[in-house]
């Protein structure tokens, strides 16, 4: 069964929170931090919750902003996951930056720097289109 995750797409002093993903899918990749959404949890709630466990950072979920499926497979074509990831924007509120939960990394990142770094193409994307930051994957 596909897994419902959500993200939290945040900005504070012109710089995006982005985590070094530690486990697969996407392992090695930064990306927007989040994860599962567990039984009763709203979006909303699920979102500050990773955001918190991820990265220490503490902040206001709000609305909805891009959906997308994480679909990866073995060699032999069987699904490995399947994920739904829907990012919600949300508001800084405060928080020690720090790296927790299944991030290896986790900071706050210009537009600048997008370029340096092994991005997931659905943050790229995202971020690029929705937000004009950095520049989409090429």
């Amino acid at each position: 069964m596909p897994q419902v995750a959500v993200g939290a797409v945040v900005f504070h002093a012109n710089r995006v929170l982005l985590v070094r993903r530690g486990q697969a899918p996407a392992d090695g990749q930064w990306a927007i931090p989040g994860g599962r959404v567990e039984l009763g949890e709203s979006l909303a709630r699920a979102a500050e919750r990773e955001i918190r466990e991820e990265t220490g950072i503490h902040v206001a979920a709000g609305e909805p902003i891009y959906v997308f499926d994480v679909i990866e497979r073995d060699a032999a074509g069987r699904i490995r996951f399947h994920y739904v990831i829907v990012d919600l924007a949300a508001r800084y509120l405060g928080g020690n930056l720090r790296s927790g939960d299944d991030a290896r990394e986790a900071r706050w990142v210009a537009a600048d720097e997008m370029r340096h770094l092994n991005v997931s193409p659905p943050t790229r994307q995202l971020l690029a289109s929705r937000f004009n930051f950095g520049e989409p994957d090429g």
